[in-house]
């Protein structure tokens, strides 16, 4: 089990996940909108397909920030 810190800029949670879960059922879990933005997983931009891959592919074995984070022009 590990700790994640999952959000995007305006809200985030923690949660306790199993390793084996992917990216994408944790964020549908926590209920948190990962179409908008760019995903990062501890400060790491995620290419295509990441969403896919468990905790565990990525090494990730006792606590990680999974963040949406979106970028605005001010005008």
């Amino acid at each position: 089990m590990i700790k994640v810190t999952m959000g995007n800029n305006v809200k985030r949670k923690s949660e306790i996940i199993d390793e084996n879960m992917t990216l994408r059922e944790a964020l549908e879990t926590a209920e948190i909108d990962y179409t908008t933005g760019v995903m990062n997983l501890d400060g790491s931009t995620l290419s295509p397909g990441d969403l896919d891959k468990t905790f565990a592919d990525f090494g990730i074995s006792e606590k990680c920030y999974l963040l949406n984070v979106v970028k605005a022009d001010n005008a």
